[in-house]
């Protein structure tokens, strides 16, 4: 079992990790800093260091004591989000604008504090690979990762991932086979109609009054088109539409998401979206150009695997502290265009009572986690690799 005393003993260390790394974010693809921070401690620690998937991403391979062939990957993201801070702490964004609002830089900590502990350690047999991944946030860095070829490079027989998870309390671990996160498609609906005065609205065709009737029929795809057992979130989150008070405007911008966990869910979705704002303004005599976008898709654990994680999770935390059937959530992760291709796992790691959720400007990592979320990867490789 891994010398949690040691990796307690990092604790600072850690901290001082992950408060440098929040103090400088960066977003997709842009992680430049974030990479070289990361290869200057991995190339410390002794460990090998292969550059340049995906841009800044990077892959730290570690072999153990013995002969063993086996090798597992362990997976963390890096980039930050477009939120400007509010949190008003001293190691606050220095960068206007962007900030790790997500937790990214707690699990670049974990990750690289299990990194140290394993290369003093090696009480492994084969090969633990440190995957550190850009541009989670809606740009598919997993993706591009993947078809640079990353499991070509790296032969591994599995790939694990962990986030961080506000409201669950600190000491437990969420996990489940199969789904665990939506897709994630996204779409948008430009209608285009007649510009009018506002006080001779007759000569008009009424952008504003028909994306208002399309935002409304778009609610009924979970609740009269897909069956009630299968879950589905349509959000409608922008609409875009004139600039001043006097005019109706010629055009209208609806933009929106899609979750579901069931690629037919997503035909469903996509097909009704498209006859919903074609109907509706052709009913009024108007016109809409759609754009529909599969981003990511539902992030699925494999059976196998997630019954790894939840029998180390169990060694580490007790096994009233896992949730092994925890209740799959509507957010969206890249980390399944790994899980694609390799079987694996994803877990949630409760961080507690943060200042505040996810996504928010107000948000910050909760650092006490961070020596069980490095446990939690030492543990998974000294069992995994015996």
């Amino acid at each position: 079992m891994a010398d949690r005393s040691k990796i307690e003993q990092l604790h600072e260390e850690m901290t001082d990790w992950r408060r440098d790394l929040h103090a400088h974010p960066e977003t997709a693809f842009e992680e430049h800093r974030t990479s070289d921070f990361i290869a200057g401690k991995l190339e410390e620690f002794g460990i090998e260091v292969e550059r340049g998937l995906a841009g800044t991403g990077l892959v730290g391979v570690l072999k153990g004591i013995g002969e063993g062939t086996r090798a597992i990957g362990l997976r963390a993201d890096m980039d930050a989000l477009h939120i400007d801070e509010q949190t008003n702490l001293p190691h606050r964004s220095k960068t206007p604008g962007k900030m790790h609002a997500c937790g990214h830089d707690g699990h670049v900590t974990m990750l690289l504090g299990a990194a140290k502990y394993l290369a003093q350690t090696r009480d492994f047999h084969g090969t633990a690979y440190f995957i550190f991944q850009p541009a989670e946030e809606n740009e598919g860095g997993a993706k591009v990762m993947v078809e640079e070829g990353l499991f070509e490079k790296f032969q591994m027989d599995s790939v694990y991932g962990m986030h961080n998870w506000p409201g669950m309390p600190v000491g437990q671990i969420g996990t489940r086979p199969g789904p665990v996160m939506a897709a994630f498609d996204i779409f948008e609906l430009r209608v285009t109609g007649k510009g009018s005065h506002a006080a001779m609205p007759h000569q008009s065709i009424d952008t504003v009054v028909i994306a208002c009737m399309i935002v409304s029929s778009l609610q009924t795809i979970a609740s009269r088109v897909v069956d009630t057992r299968d879950p589905v979130v349509v959000s409608v989150t922008q609409i875009h539409a004139g600039d001043t008070w006097n005019v109706i405007p010629a055009e209208a911008i609806i933009r929106g998401t899609v979750r579901s966990f069931n690629p037919d869910i997503q035909d469903q979705a996509e097909e009704n979206i498209r006859k919903i704002a074609n109907g509706v303004c052709a009913a009024h005599g108007a016109e809409c150009d759609i754009r529909y976008e599969r981003r990511y898709p539902p992030t699925i654990n494999s059976q196998a695997e997630s019954a790894n994680t939840a029998k180390v999770a169990s060694k580490l935390v007790g096994a009233e502290n896992v949730q092994d059937d925890m209740r799959p959530c509507m957010g969206s992760e890249d980390f399944a265009y790994m899980l694609q291709q390799k079987p694996g796992s994803y877990i949630l790691l409760g961080s507690g009572d943060c200042r505040a959720s996810l996504h928010n400007p107000n948000y910050d990592f909760n650092d006490e986690v961070l020596p069980l979320g490095a446990q939690y990867w030492a543990e998974l490789v000294e069992n995994l690799l015996q």
